[in-house]
C-alpha cells in the first residue's frame, strides 16, 4: 500500500502567546521576510524562506493583532491593542513612528507605493496616513458599519477594502471620495481578506465558507464549503491552481482551487489556526495558531516512507523530493534551534 505523502512543517517558535497575523514581504534582493503578530505584544520578524528569526520589535503594551511589511521590505508597521499603529524600521528594529488611536487597532496595511498606511479597529473609522508627512492628522473615513477587522489595499492604491467583526460583507470603498463603492456579501463576518498577487482575485474566508471574487468586476467566481469553521484562506500566488485554509479543526487543509477538492490535510498545531499565508512565490506557506507557534510548509510535501525521520528544527536522515523542490532550494530547510535563542532580547537585531 502506497505511503500517504506527509508534509513536515519548520516549526518556529518564540511567541509566548497566540499567533493572530502573518505577512509576507515581496521578494526583494535580499530575498524575502515574513512578519508574525502576536498576542505576546512583540511582532517578529523572520527570513521568509528559511524561518530563521532576525528580530522582535518591542514597543507595544498589548496584543499585537496586525502587522504588514512594505514593498521593500524596509519598513513594518503594526496594530495593537494598545491603542496604536506603530512604523517600524526593518533593519534596525527601530520604532520610526506611533500613531495614537482612540481605541484598539484591528488592522494596518501598507499601500503599495510605500507612503500610505492604512488603519481600522474597533473605532469604526478608516484612517489613512501619509508616511510622507507622519505628523499630519490623517485622513478619516467613518462610515464603517461595525467594527473593522481587516483592511487591504487594491487597484493601485485607488481603492481600499475592509470587512467588520461583527457584520457580514466585504466593503470596497472609493479611495478619493472616501465612499462604498460595492459590498461583497457574506452571510457571516469576514475574518481574512486577501488581494491576490496579480490583483485578479480577493480571497475571502467567512464562517465554513471560502470564496474567490473578481477583484475588478467583484463577481463571485468560486464558493467552496469547508469541513470546519475557517479564519484564514489564502490563494497559491504563482499560478492560482491551489489554495490553503486554516480555522478551529488546527489542520492547515490545501483544496484545488478549480474544483474544490482537498488535496492535503496538514497536521501539527495544537490549538485553532488564526492565520495562513502563501510565500510571494509559491513555493511555501506559513500558518500561525492559537499554540503561539509559526509552521512553514513546503508546496510540494515530501514522501515519509516511516524509516526516516525528519524534525521541524532540521533534516535529519533523507527526504523524497521533487526535481520543481530541488530547484526551489527547499529540500534542505533549517532554522536556528529556537531552544538557544531564550536571550532574544539581549540579542535584539544582533544583525
Amino acid at each position: 500500500m502506497d505511503k500517504k505523502r506527509v508534509a513536515v512543517p519548520l516549526v518556529c517558535h518564540g511567541h509566548s502567546r497566540p499567533v493572530v497575523d502573518l505577512c509576507y514581504s515581496p521578494v526583494t534582493p535580499d530575498g524575502f521576510f515574513l512578519i508574525s503578530a502576536s498576542k505576546d505584544s512583540s511582532p517578529m520578524l523572520r527570513n521568509g524562506e528559511t524561518g530563521d528569526w532576525i528580530g522582535t520589535f518591542e514597543g507595544h503594551k498589548g496584543a499585537v493583532w496586525s502587522c504588514c511589511l512594505d514593498t521593500n521590505a524596509l519598513r513594518a508597521a503594526s496594530g495593537s491593542a494598545d491603542f496604536t499603529a506603530k512604523i517600524w524600521d526593518a533593519l534596525t528594529g527601530d520604532e520610526l513612528h506611533s500613531f495614537e488611536h482612540k481605541h484598539i487597532v484591528r488592522a494596518c496595511a501598507f499601500s503599495e507605493d510605500t507612503h500610505l498606511l492604512l488603519t481600522g479597529g474597533v473605532e469604526k473609522i478608516l484612517r489613512i496616513y501619509d508616511l510622507n508627512r507622519p505628523d499630519a492628522p490623517p485622513r478619516e473615513v467613518d462610515k464603517s458599519p461595525g467594527s473593522v477587522r481587516t483592511v487591504a489595499w487594491l487597484h493601485s492604491d485607488q481603492t481600499i477594502l475592509s470587512s467588520c467583526t461583527d457584520t457580514g460583507g466585504v466593503r470596497l470603498w472609493d479611495v478619493r471620495t472616501g465612499n462604498i463603492v460595492r459590498t461583497l456579501e457574506t452571510k457571516s463576518p469576514v475574518t481574512s481578506a486577501e488581494v491576490s498577487q496579480d490583483g485578479r482575485y480577493i480571497t475571502t474566508a467567512d464562517g465554513f465558507t471560502v470564496k474567490f471574487w473578481d477583484a475588478n468586476h467583484f463577481g463571485l467566481v468560486k464558493s467552496y464549503n469547508m469541513p470546519c469553521t475557517v479564519e484564514s484562506a489564502s490563494l497559491e500566488p504563482k499560478y492560482g491552481f491551489k489554495f490553503i485554509s486554516g480555522g478551529e479543526d488546527m489542520w492547515i487543509r490545501v483544496f484545488d482551487f478549480h474544483t474544490g477538492e482537498e488535496i492535503a490535510c496538514n497536521k501539527g498545531h495544537h490549538g485553532p489556526v488564526h492565520c495562513v499565508r502563501f510565500s510571494p512565490g509559491g513555493e511555501s506557506y506559513a500558518s500561525g495558531s492559537e499554540d503561539g507557534t509559526v509552521r512553514i510548509w513546503q508546496t510540494g510535501p515530501a514522501t515519509w516512507d516511516g524509516s526516516e525521520t525528519i524534525t521541524a528544527n532540521g533534516v535529519i536522515g533523507k527526504a523524497k523530493v521533487t526535481a520543481e523542490e530541488v530547484s526551489r532550494k527547499l529540500e534542505d530547510f533549517h532554522i536556528t534551534d529556537e531552544a538557544k535563542t531564550g536571550y532574544e532580547a539581549e540579542l535584539f537585531f544582533s544583525v
